[in-house]
């Protein structure tokens, strides 16, 4: 049957994680490619879980939320970054932060809307932009910092610009964006009545003593600001798929007449499990930075003696790297003969750009275990 379909996304396909994900495990390789761990939650908040599945939480919860989850949320805010939200008006907790993003590009883009991201760009940005009428501009971020050319932002504001989409911590290229950053994205939403979604579900993995610098420091970006977190990052458990989302209460009444009509709610016990377990270990949050820092440092050691060009990554579960000196394959290519042939799955990088530059990087997930990273490493420094 042919149906004449016109389709809305027609330059999509399977994202690249799900491609290389069945690559390795078709091929029996290390996937150092989806960022997900092979290691699993902390005892106690699964623990948590099984309580609640046991005792009767099983039903809707609140559409927002459940409320005690939200304040768990509001009193971490104040703690990490001095700013106080309501739970009731001002947070969203949602089936992912991939869905959180979705719904604030719903809820305020609009056809003839000019939406800027900054490549390379989280795959998921784009497709919900273009399905909210609006066009994307796509800027780039120059390596090996990849930080943000604001003169370039300037540039590209026209009357027609509506939204900035920024990501710090920054998948894939582990860069983070300083005070100075946010102060100037703070000025230029101010002045051109710009509505920003911040992206920082990598928010408490920063290395070398960084501190995060959270769009909910300041004040006046926030005021116009939707900020996602994610809660499958913070916690090692990226198949429960939650997240929430932070905004003021005129932004977050729009984010949630969208969100009604997507996924409804999260999941009831794995919701009252989470809330629990913030109140009672708050340290968790504090350990995370360590935490990766070391994953970062072992891998990046053990690849010390490989002829992979590596700049440290400031932030996230993620490391790039330069393969000029292993091979002339584009990057793509490189990452299924890595796979396939070495035993090793990565991500290529040009799959996050609208027009790639001509470079030679993949991207390594490090969010492993020791002896993954270590067997992972083995093979690579044997190219």
């Amino acid at each position: 049957m042919n149906l004449h379909l016109n389709s809305k996304l027609p330059h999509v396909g399977t994202t690249i994680f799900t491609v290389m994900s069945a690559l390795a495990a078709e091929y029996g390789a290390i996937n150092l490619s989806q960022g997900f761990p092979d290691y699993d939650g902390p005892a106690a908040l699964k623990e948590r879980v099984k309580h609640y599945l046991d005792h009767g939480f099983n039903q809707y919860p609140p559409m927002a939320g459940v409320l005690k989850l939200r304040e768990a949320i509001a009193a971490k805010v104040q703690r990490c970054y001095g700013a106080s939200v309501s739970p009731e008006s001002e947070i969203t907790v949602t089936p992912g932060a991939t869905e959180a993003i979705y719904c604030a590009v719903m809820a305020i883009a609009r056809s003839g809307d000019e939406v800027i991201l900054f490549d390379p760009a989280y795959d998921s940005y784009e497709p919900a932009v273009t399905l909210a009428g609006a066009q994307p501009v796509r800027l780039p971020l120059a390596p090996p910092h990849y930080r943000i050319d604001w003169q370039r932002v300037v540039d590209a504001i026209t009357p027609r610009t509506r939204m900035v989409i920024v990501n710090s911590p920054h998948n894939p290229t582990g860069a983070v964006m300083s005070r100075a950053d946010l102060l100037e994205l703070e000025r230029l939403a101010e002045r051109h009545n710009l509505i920003v979604v911040a992206d920082e579900v990598y928010e408490h993995l920063v290395f070398d003593g960084v501190r995060h610098e959270s769009v909910l420091r300041f004040p006046a970006l926030a005021a116009r600001s939707f900020v996602v977190s994610s809660f499958g990052k913070t916690y090692h458990v990226t198949g429960w798929k939650t997240g929430y989302c932070v905004a003021p209460a005129e932004l977050t009444q729009e984010l949630r007449r969208v969100h009604q009509f997507v996924t409804f709610v999260g999941i009831t016990p794995i919701q009252h499990a989470l809330a629990d377990f913030m109140q009672t270990h708050p340290e968790h949050l504090d350990e995370l930075p360590g935490f990766y820092q070391r994953k970062r440092d072992l891998f990046n050691t053990a690849l010390r003696d490989s002829k992979f060009k590596i700049h440290a990554s400031r932030g996230t579960f993620f490391q790039l790297a330069d393969y000029s000196a292993i091979s002339e394959l584009p990057d793509r290519a490189f990452a299924e003969w890595l796979t396939k042939e070495k035993g090793v799955a990565a991500i290529p990088l040009s799959v996050f750009y609208e027009t790639p530059p001509k470079s030679r990087l993949v991207r390594f997930c490090f969010c492993k275990e020791d002896e993954t990273l270590r067997a992972a490493a083995a093979r690579l420094c044997a190219l």
